[in-house]
């Protein structure tokens, strides 16, 4: 298992960026617009982990920015944490066994949602290539909010 990311929600794109980079000192390593979901992912990282980073050896600090609107209340801006796995079915088969919710299963063989007793989500993401899609995650509806 590997530590990936943190990731937050912003209401201003360009006010946090000026925040994160310009007064704090982080580095924007990479961007995704996505236009059908609405939203920008910028990912950045600390000087010291810049180059671990550039290879995805590093976690960083995700800033998603939803293109629509949206007050972000009782926390809803921190987002989650990600870490990702060698076999995303075994530790999703693992946590369920141990009574743990499976609050979004990983359908796809790439990506599953879960949360901590105090309600952090945690997005498990599968290393490398997703599996090919199994029972019974493929047929296992969302649970909850992830």
């Amino acid at each position: 298992m590997r530590y990936l990311h943190t990731m937050v929600r912003v209401k201003d794109l360009d006010a946090s960026l000026h925040f994160y980079t310009t007064l704090f000192g982080l580095t924007e390593i990479r961007r995704h617009e996505n236009e059908k979901g609405r939203y920008t992912l910028v990912f950045l990282a600390a000087r010291d982990d810049l180059e671990a980073a550039r290879n995805e050896k590093a976690p960083c600090l995700e800033l998603t920015y939803n293109w629509d609107t949206e007050d972000y209340t009782g926390g809803r801006n921190f987002g989650h944490l990600a870490y990702e796995v060698d076999d995303i079915y075994a530790i999703c088969r693992h946590l369920m066994d141990s009574g743990i919710t499976i609050n979004r299963p990983p359908r796809d063989g790439n990506m599953a949602f879960v949360r901590s007793p105090d309600g952090i989500s945690i997005e498990i993401l599968q290393k490398g290539s997703s599996l090919a899609p199994a029972e019974p995650w493929v047929s296992m509806p969302n649970t909850g909010a992830w």
